[in-house]
């Protein structure tokens, strides 16, 4: 089993000494509670309802940046995955999401699929997510509004990952009573369609008017919400056996990827 934590924190916008220590915390919380994979939303070190580049860049930070020895020296023998706003090596700004373990920064993932207002600050990525083989399972990272291309899901599910680990932000929108937000369905039928375990940590609070959903969810391989943080500041976590995602039969003759018409599409 795996035990994953989702950390639903509440970001201070453009406040990056703050939010570095609130990440340090959360993390050292989570490992405390036998965490093995730990996410925390997109833009964590930044908050999202950024004004312009200007500000953005004031917050920015590189993969050299000391915070992220901060944040692995926390990390112990977990795998950490949050949201940052990136300055990259060309002077361009990415929303960007770091996968750290002890060692220091394993990987960076830029967000291909930039939502509204994103577009009028950062660059989108031009790089696929990677499947990466970590000590917890095989782990795909991508963010928010990415979830929504079943292209890019599709092609990490197929590429073997056991694990999509998504921070987010999602805006609240209004619902009927009862059914879960727009996007924790995404992430169930994302699950459930490539047999694949999602987690997709959102943050909580109101920033410059803007409030937000607190949907964070962990849905196992099946597509059932098996955790959430609920409203407020709160971690989800649950013990998921990722093993279930290597195998994509559903009964004797139902298997999800051999059943696929590739002769057709």
């Amino acid at each position: 089993m795996t035990r994953i934590a989702c950390c639903q924190i509440d970001p201070a916008i453009g406040d990056l000494a703050s939010n570095t220590d609130l990440i340090a915390s959360a993390i050292t919380e989570a490992v405390a509670a036998g965490a093995d994979v730990i996410a925390l939303p997109e833009l964590a070190t930044s908050g999202y309802m950024l004004a312009d580049a200007d500000e953005a860049r004031s917050v920015a930070l590189k993969p050299e940046s000391p915070e992220f020895s901060l944040w692995s020296g926390a990390v112990a023998d977990s795998i950490a995955i949050l949201g940052f706003c990136e300055l990259g090596p060309d002077g361009v700004l990415y929303n960007s999401a770091a996968v750290l373990d002890s060692g220091g920064l394993l990987a960076v993932y830029r967000k291909t699929h930039l939502w509204d207002r994103e577009k009028l600050i950062f660059t989108a990525g031009c790089r696929l997510p990677e499947v990466l083989q970590t000590r917890h399972g095989m782990i795909a990272v991508m963010l928010c509004y990415d979830l929504e291309f079943a292209e890019l899901t599709r092609f990490v599910a197929v590429a073997g990952a056991e694990l999509i680990v998504a921070p987010v932000n999602w805006p609240l929108f209004a619902r009927p009573d009862g059914e879960h937000p727009g996007e924790v369905i995404t992430a169930m039928s994302t699950a459930r369609t490539n047999r694949v375990a999602v987690a997709a940590c959102d943050r909580t609070g109101v920033e410059r008017g803007q409030p937000w959903t607190s949907g964070t969810a962990i849905v196992n391989a099946d597509g059932w919400v098996v955790a959430e943080a609920g409203p407020g500041v709160g971690t989800a976590i649950a013990d998921i056996d990722l093993a279930r995602s290597r195998d994509k039969k559903v009964s004797e003759y139902v298997d999800l990827f051999a059943d696929r018409r590739l002769d057709l599409y």
